[in-house]
């Protein structure tokens, strides 16, 4: 909640706090329905509201530039949020929700929403490091030249303007890990790869002349270097899907590896 209101004053726009309770007839039999569950979950559904709004005015210090409204649902919670993603700029969850288990890394309702929403989705880890010191470090985009990382760069470029912060563009161009530095084709698909970089960012770099673009090109896992260099990092931000993706794949094996191990809010440039 804290990520997201002061998101939301960055982007200049209102943040909307969602809560959706399950139907009875998904959790309950017909006949063991108690008569007061309906307004027992108006009223936790109420002050579960109230605490998240309380907590997001804290985040931005009662900043009057932060506007919120409320929503409250008596619904299925993925197709719900999914429908309201249609008129959202991004959707903000946690990695787990109230029933997960220790052992589940990515929750089912925000795993469901990274490969179903019609915006992209920031997930933001229970552990998320958003101390003060890390509103100075730069943003991370991974890009592989496919459809997905053009959104996930617009994104990328967005994200680090209104942060005023610099911006790290990694291609990662051996989808295994470790690279073979002596092999006859190494230099030749290394320039390869980093042409395809540049060629990504001409029109990126004209469009935000301010950002301070720091270029990577690596020979190992895309994976893998997107996860070690979140250690330096605000924010990541991935595509939906990869070079390696078809068009009916939700989400590419890059993506997902990063929202289940980096530590820090993960965006999931999701294209409608």
């Amino acid at each position: 909640m804290q990520w997201a209101a002061r998101n939301a004053v960055l982007r200049d726009v209102a943040l909307t706090v969602v809560h959706v309770a399950a139907p009875p007839a998904t959790t309950w039999a017909s006949s063991l329905v108690p008569d007061d569950l309906d307004s027992w979950q108006l009223n936790t559904g109420t002050q579960v509201v109230a605490n998240a709004m309380n907590t997001a005015r804290e985040a931005t210090g009662n900043d009057d530039a932060l506007q919120m409204d409320s929503e409250f649902y008596t619904a299925i919670t993925v197709p719900t949020l999914v429908d309201l993603s249609k008129r959202a700029q991004l959707i903000v969850v946690g990695s787990r929700g109230i029933g997960a288990v220790a052992r589940v890394v990515l929750g089912s309702v925000s795993s469901a929403l990274i490969r179903q929403a019609h915006c992209p989705v920031a997930v933001i880890k229970d552990d998320a490091s958003i101390a003060a010191h890390a509103a100075a470090l730069p943003v991370l985009v991974g890009i592989d030249g496919s459809p997905a990382s053009d959104a996930a760069t617009a994104v990328a470029f967005d994200e680090a303007k209104r942060r005023d912060v610099g911006l790290v563009a990694l291609h990662a161009w051996n989808d295994y890990s470790g690279c073979d530095v002596t092999g006859p084709n190494w230099s030749a698909r290394e320039q390869q790869a980093k042409s395809i970089l540049t060629e990504r960012l001409t029109g990126w770099r004209e469009r935000y002349p301010d950002v301070d673009l720091t270029t990577k090109v690596v020979c190992d896992s895309p994976a893998m270097q997107l996860v070690k260099e979140s250690n330096n990092v605000q924010l990541v931000v991935v595509g939906s899907h990869g070079r390696g993706g078809f068009a009916g794949m939700l989400l590419g094996s890059v993506s997902s590896a990063v929202v289940q191990a980096v530590g820090v809010p993960v965006i999931v440039a999701r294209q409608p």
